[in-house]
């Protein structure tokens, strides 16, 4: 089969990880049959660079007309980067959530794996981690929310007064419930929806949805918990988690938390979901200018971003399988870059991990 993925290199390290996922995608792709077709599309700083604005209309529509797209980074350093003297609708991050915005970018979903040989990175102890180990996926509404709302600022009585206002509409919460509980699906079919219902309006209606939107995934197990256990509950039993459902602001700060127990932010994929399906699959580290060029790049969460692709938006389950195991088998031969360097290890290159991946296949 031919599939067609949109590539934005971005900034910093960005073109040389995602040229590593690049080389490991078109292994997949010979040794499953498949085509994978790229276009190159610019945003942030390099866009700024070549056409004055982060994010062009036509680079916009390009991204339109694939089924996916993979990005590696964005932005640079704020210090010296002539690109952050600039207004900041202008800089590199908005072209960023302009395309969110432009492409329905609803769903946001940050896995947090935490392999057996980097144990020793998690700030867990060993027996909290247990024999279940870490092996969650956050899904957060990315697009509606606290974030989204009306606010303002203005003065009440001689006092300075701020309100931002939180609301959801039912249409809102059910799309997000049904991404939900069908990753679940494609996991171990356990959900647990994350919400206030004991303080807010908006987390009762979340709530009702969930339970409605549960009748039509009746494999799946569901829970319904409270945003402050949750943030405890990560802490104290994180192998209890399979997906995590929640609302934007709460999906922000609990991703965050997760991010940590899987002890580096190199591992660390994610995915941008709208209702088709089509998505944008970006590592949840930043551009890391200071290394850029380098070669000390770990190219591995956007290998595994890549392999979200594969599953989530080309529905290529087996080729994911492939994908994961491989960076798993690269771990358990002794194969590093330098975040996760530890004695005894053999330290790789950027591009000498993903050959390494690639091998693997």
């Amino acid at each position: 089969m031919d599939f067609n993925i949109a590539v934005i290199k971005g900034d910093g390290i960005g073109p040389e990880i995602v040229d590593e996922a690049v080389k490991v995608l078109d292994k997949a792709a010979e040794k499953f049959g498949h085509k994978f077709h790229y276009t190159r599309v610019l945003m942030g700083g390099e866009s700024i660079d070549t056409y004055g604005v982060p994010l062009t209309d036509e680079a916009i529509a390009e991204c339109r007309k694939n089924d996916a797209v993979l990005l590696g980074s964005i932005g640079g350093d704020a210090a010296v980067s002539p690109w952050y003297k600039l207004e900041p609708q202008l800089r590199p991050e908005a072209g960023l959530l302009k395309l969110r915005k432009s492409l329905g970018l609803f769903a946001n979903l940050r896995p947090a794996y935490l392999y057996d040989e980097l144990r020793a990175a998690c700030p867990l102890r060993d027996d909290i981690i247990g024999d279940k180990g870490v092996d969650l996926v956050i899904v957060r509404e990315l697009t509606g929310g606290l974030y989204f709302g009306e606010r303002k600022t203005f003065v009440a009585d001689g006092l300075k007064t701020a309100v931002d206002t939180l609301s959801y509409n039912e249409n809102e919460i059910r799309r997000i419930c049904r991404k939900g509980f069908e990753i679940a699906m494609k996991r171990r079919k356990k959900l647990t929806s994350v919400d206030k219902a004991n303080v807010l309006d908006s987390s009762r209606l979340w709530r009702s949805i969930v339970e409605e939107t549960a009748k039509d995934f009746p494999e799946v197990e569901y829970s319904h918990m409270l945003v402050d256990n949750c943030a405890m509950q990560l802490v104290r039993d994180p192998g209890q988690f399979d997906v995590v459902l929640t609302e934007n602001m709460f999906g922000d700060i609990l991703s965050d938390e997760a991010s940590e127990i899987a002890g580096s932010l190199g591992m660390l994929p994610s995915a941008s979901l709208n209702e088709t399906g089509f998505g944008m699959y970006e590592p949840s580290h930043g551009s890391a200018p200071d290394i850029a060029g380098t070669g000390k790049a770990n190219p591995l969460a956007t290998i595994l971003s890549a392999a979200m692709l594969l599953r989530y938006s080309l529905n290529l389950d087996k080729e994911a399988d492939a994908v994961e195991n491989a960076v798993s088998s690269v771990l358990k031969d002794g194969l590093r870059t330098g975040d996760i360097m530890s004695d005894g290890m053999k330290l790789l290159s950027c591009s000498q991990m993903g050959d390494a991946v690639a091998d693997r296949i």
